[in-house]
C-alpha cells in the first residue's frame, strides 16, 4: 500500500451501522458482509477524518504505515 495515513476498523467496536461507508464518497469502505471493509484505502483524502466523526462507535482509528496513531487537521468542514 502507498498510502502512509489511513483509516483502520476496529471491529471488536464496530456496530455495523454503515455511517462509514454511507459518509465516505471516495469509495475507501464496501459492506458487502455486516461489516464494513476498508478496501480502498488509497482513496482515503489525508487528514479528512469524516467517517470517524460519524461513527458512534468510535470504531476508526487512522495509522501511519510505521503504526502509529497521527493526529492530521485539514481545516476542511469534515471534521
Amino acid at each position: 500500500m502507498s498510502k502512509k495515513w489511513y483509516p483502520v476498523i476496529n471491529y471488536e467496536n464496530c456496530i455495523e451501522c454503515g455511517a462509514c461507508v454511507e459518509k465516505c464518497k471516495n469509495g475507501v469502505y464496501e459492506q458487502n458482509t455486516t461489516k464494513p471493509n476498508a478496501i480502498n484505502p488509497d482513496g482515503c483524502i489525508d487528514g479528512c477524518r469524516g467517517c470517524q466523526n460519524l461513527c458512534p462507535a468510535e470504531a476508526i482509528d487512522y495509522v501511519g504505515d510505521n503504526g502509529e496513531q497521527k493526529t492530521v487537521n485539514c481545516g476542511c468542514s469534515c471534521n
